[in-house]
């Protein structure tokens, strides 16, 4: 007798974008249009049409947030930083780092579900788009949507795609720059051109099939909750003495004894961007959106509850303990960024708008000439951070070093570099030891004056 295979089933809930047979559940979630919502609706447009405009504003006839590559210049609201301020750099994305540690440990993932990228397109964007192409039948699921409405859905995703991806290449090369590429053969800016289809159709992926499994699975914020979080930090929690046992009976004034204020509506569960149920306790998967509480919200309003069956809150305040709002590692957390922030103000504040390097020569480090004096030869890259080109001269301050040419001048173009070499002579009575130190002035003809100090060698005295 032959059995009949059954497909394979997990015995326990594993994740909620999967079903029991392993296959992909998709969302449609729906909207609770509560106090939370609209707020996070007014953050996601201002930080959609920051993204949007961000490259247009011009200060100091640049953009304002400029990521130049090809010549590894960064401009950040004005300010152009070089390669060669690593710890000024470093010291800022380190600030940006630990700011996002100590807001998740006191508010949560409050980042991903009010700022982060994925969940401002997605959920204020991509998805307000779908149902209005869908239209009656999204919430019918994915089979029942008729065929030239998933066309109309996708080929909107695609136009905002493209729109984005230009966008985001105008960060990289300017927004006028793109313009110009727009409306010119492709082929005369392949590298542009590939780059802007592979941003649109990772966008398109992303957006329209991957969704919030970027959250759940992709990203690694939502597993970094384990290490930043602790019992006193405020989430989106479920009241569970308050609700429990759920149940549909009577509510009010006519409220039957034995049930908790959780009527069993499911409508946290249906609004959840990421399909789970706040009910079960903190997840990692919740991204702190609030979608659930406008919903629970609404329904306490119904059955003439009070509000806050599901709201921010501690673990700690879920279950009747006193929230410490002082803990070790918030301490540590504002101690760190506060040290970071003040040294890259320090750092920033005592940035020299001219930066000048010693260069090693590999050659005969020093000749004898024939008045019995010593030439060294000596090279400097001079680095010129400011927004227009400059003229640099270069002088000793001690009258026994003499130079050839005896004016040493080199212009220098805005926000470049230029190397400069140049030979000193100096009699032997400056040597001890077969050493000197040699000391310049490097100027820029507005007043700003660096000083440099090289070590010259020299025959020993006998």
């Amino acid at each position: 007798m032959e059995h009949e295979e059954l497909p394979l089933t997990s015995p326990e809930h594993v994740l909620a974008t999967l079903n029991p047979d392993g296959t992909r559940r998709w969302l449609a979630p729906r909207l609770a249009k509560g106090h939370f919502w609209k707020r996070r609706r007014i953050l996601a447009y201002f930080l959609i049409l920051l993204f949007n405009v961000l490259p247009w504003i011009q200060l100091a006839g640049k953009p304002a947030m400029f990521l130049d590559i090809v010549h590894r210049q960064f401009t950040f609201f004005g300010v152009t930083f070089q390669p060669t301020e690593t710890v000024l750099v470093t010291t800022l994305f380190l600030s940006i780092f630990v700011s996002v540690f100590l807001a998740t440990a006191l508010f949560g993932r409050v980042w991903c579900g009010w700022a982060c990228p994925q969940t401002v397109y997605l959920e204020f964007l991509y998805r307000p788009i779908e149902r209005l192409a869908e239209g009656k039948w999204h919430s019918k699921g994915r089979d029942a949507i008729p065929p030239l409405r998933k066309f109309l859905k996708y080929a909107l995703f695609l136009v905002v795609s493209v729109h984005l991806s230009h966008t985001f290449l105008a960060y990289f090369v300017g927004a006028k720059t793109v313009m110009q590429w727009s409306i010119h053969n492709p082929g005369d800016h392949f590298a542009g051109f590939v780059v802007v289809w592979g941003v649109a159709l990772a966008m398109m992926f992303d957006f329209a099939v991957f969704r919030e499994q970027m959250c759940t699975l992709a990203c690694p914020y939502g597993r970094l909750q384990s290490a930043l979080l602790d019992p006193n930090s405020i989430v989106i929690g479920y009241d569970a003495k308050r609700g429990e046992p759920r149940g549909k009976g009577k509510r009010g004034i006519e409220k039957t004894a034995a049930l908790g204020d959780c009527v069993e509506c499911k409508l946290c569960v249906a609004v959840c961007p990421t399909g789970i149920d706040i009910r079960d306790g903190l997840q990692m998967e919740c991204v702190n959106c609030a979608e659930c509480i406008d919903a629970c919200d609404s329904v306490m309003e119904r059955i003439g509850a009070p509000k806050g069956l599901i709201r921010y809150a501690s673990e700690n305040e879920l279950a009747g303990k006193p929230r410490k709002r002082v803990r070790v590692r918030t301490v540590l957390y504002s101690v760190i960024l506060t040290a970071l922030l003040v040294a890259f103000v320090s750092l920033l504040s005592t940035r020299k708008d001219t930066l000048v390097d010693v260069l090693r020569i590999r050659n005969v480090p020093y000749m004898v000439l024939g008045d019995g004096s010593i030439s060294n030869p000596v090279k400097l890259r001079i680095e010129n951070r400011k927004e227009a080109d400059r003229t640099y001269t270069i002088r000793m301050i001690d009258e026994r070093f003499s130079t050839n040419p005896k004016v040493i001048t080199k212009e220098v173009d805005s926000l470049g570099k230029a190397e400069v070499t140049f030979t000193v002579m100096a009699p032997q009575s400056v040597f001890s030891e077969g050493r000197t130190a040699l000391e310049m002035i490097i100027t820029d003809g507005a007043g700003l004056e660096t000083h440099v100090e090289r070590i010259l060698l020299g025959p020993r005295k006998p």
